[in-house]
Formats: C-alpha cells, sequence, structure tokens
C-alpha cells in the first residue's frame, strides 16, 4: 500500500514511483477543505487589523472598478444591438468589474461577508463583532461613493454614445423591475455565487481569471441582485430622474443587502465552517 505524502513534509519518495513522480502526486493533490479555511481565514483577520483610512481609499476604488460591469456590459449591449443571442453576450461584460476588483485587491463589500467573518466565528469573542461592523461599514460607504461617481459619470459626462446610453437605460430598468422581495432572494444566490468564489479562489491556481468570469458572468446570466454593482444602476436611475429615493432604498438596497449577506454570510460562511470544525477543534 502505498503511503500518503505528507503536505507537512514535502513529498517523499514512494514504494513504487521515483522522487520526480512523487513531486508530482505533491502538486496535483487539491487543498484539503481545513487549508482553505485557514487560508481565507488568516486573509479575514488581515482585512480586520487594516486602518480605516486604508479600507476607505480601497473600498473607493472597487466602487469605481465595479462601475465596469455596467459600462462593459452596456457597451457590449449596444454593440451587439437586436442580433440573436445578444443579452447572452452582453451579460459576459458584467464580469469585467470583478475582475478588476479582485485581481486588484481592492475591498468589495460582499467579498468581505466572507473573508471577514471567519475569524469572528472561529474566536466566538463578542468583542470581534464590533471590529466586523466596523469594516462592512467603511467598506460599503467607500464602495457606495465609487458607485456615485461612476454614475454622474454614466449621467453627466456626455462620453457616451446614444446606443451606449440607451442600454444602460435598459440595464438599470431590468434591475428595479425586481420587487422588494426579489430583490432579496436573488440577493441571497449572488452572495452566496460571490462566497463560493472567494471559497474556490485558493484551488484555482493560474485559473484565477476563468473562475471570477464564470461566477461572476452566472450572476448576470440569472439576474440575480448584487449590492454594490446594482447601486451604479441605482443611483444612475435616481440621477436621470427614473426612479425616486424611496424605491432604490426601500425596494433595491435594503433587500438586496440584506440577501447578500444572508446568502454570503449566514449560509455559505457558517456551513463552511460547520464542514471544518471538529477538524479544527482537534487541532
Amino acid at each position: 500500500m502505498v503511503k500518503p505524502v505528507s503536505n507537512d513534509e514535502g513529498p517523499k519518495q514512494q514504494e513504487g514511483l521515483s522522487r520526480e513522480e512523487a513531486r508530482s502526486v505533491q502538486k496535483r493533490r487539491r487543498l484539503r477543505a481545513a487549508v482553505v479555511y485557514e487560508i481565507i481565514r488568516t486573509e479575514g483577520e488581515g482585512e480586520l487589523a487594516r486602518s480605516w483610512t486604508a479600507l476607505w481609499w480601497s473600498g473607493l476604488a472597487a466602487g469605481i472598478s465595479i462601475g465596469f460591469s455596467v459600462l462593459s456590459q452596456a457597451m457590449l449591449a449596444a454593440f451587439m444591438g437586436d442580433r440573436p443571442g445578444a443579452d447572452i453576450i452582453a451579460d459576459m461584460g458584467y464580469s469585467v468589474g470583478f475582475l478588476i476588483v479582485i485581481l486588484s485587491r481592492q475591498q468589495l463589500f460582499t467579498e468581505n461577508t466572507l473573508t471577514a467573518v471567519l475569524p469572528v466565528i472561529s474566536r466566538r469573542r463578542l468583542m470581534w463583532v464590533g471590529v466586523l461592523l466596523r469594516l462592512w461599514g467603511i467598506v460599503l460607504a467607500a464602495n457606495l461613493v465609487g458607485c456615485l461617481f461612476v454614475a454622474l459619470f454614466l449621467a453627466y459626462s456626455g462620453a457616451l454614445t446614444p446606443d451606449i446610453v440607451k442600454a444602460v437605460v435598459k440595464i438599470s430598468e431590468h434591475l428595479m423591475e425586481n420587487s422588494a422581495g426579489e430583490m432579496f432572494v436573488k440577493g441571497i444566490v449572488s452572495g452566496w455565487l460571490i462566497a463560493a468564489l472567494v471559497w474556490m479562489l485558493p484551488s484555482a491556481e493560474g485559473t484565477e481569471i476563468f473562475v471570477i468570469a464564470l461566477i461572476t458572468y452566472l450572476i448576470a446570466l440569472g439576474g440575480f441582485t448584487h449590492v454594490i454593482a446594482g447601486s451604479v444602476e441605482a443611483f444612475y436611475m435616481f440621477l436621470t430622474g427614473h426612479e425616486s429615493l424611496l424605491r432604490i432604498v426601500f425596494v433595491f438596497f435594503i433587500p438586496t443587502l440584506l440577501g447578500n449577506v444572508a446568502g454570503g454570510t449566514i449560509l455559505f460562511a457558517v456551513l463552511s465552517y460547520a464542514q471544518v470544525r471538529e477538524e479544527l477543534d482537534e487541532r
């Protein structure tokens, strides 16, 4: 019987295998769930320790960057026009903003619903909840300010062609057609998918771009709601007089925020911790 290669001790020459073959086995082994959990938890502790200024500027950059999801989607929609399958192609543009944010290591609120909550769950101390809420508050506020800047650009810069402006309006109207209940339920799915994306990245060696693009494309394709990316569209509708502030807040923002947190934190983060809890406690 071949003795498994130890993750801690590195590749060893196994019975019937050369050292090079043993090293190949070691490289191809998937990370265990507990290892992935520890990677994400460690990243979360680093985020909780950052200063508010660092969180603010990173969150502001993320809010602006996520605006490229709406802009890219609108550009593709304008280019495709009424061709068959136009919406399916246009939805690919939704991934652009997320690719910029995640690969640039900027602070996006829905990512922090997972990475920052894992240290709080593992510590099981009330004081850490306050630290978590501080991080969420700073990042959420910064993200929204960045989204507002993008919405102002889309509405008043005059840099967009009429076809792109028409596409932005259509995309934004499609979002606001949802009721508050639909915003919440779709937000749960979106929060789960973003949390799953964060969980997948440590194992996605060399394929990060594909994984990010695939998961975020599914959000656009399914019409699921994301509180930050959707805020660009919601702000645009308010600035151009298509929607009232009350509808933006109570129909879109609050239900989507609660849905994203429920899907990313209450469901995914708690269940992910539950599957590795016994192994961590044994250590």
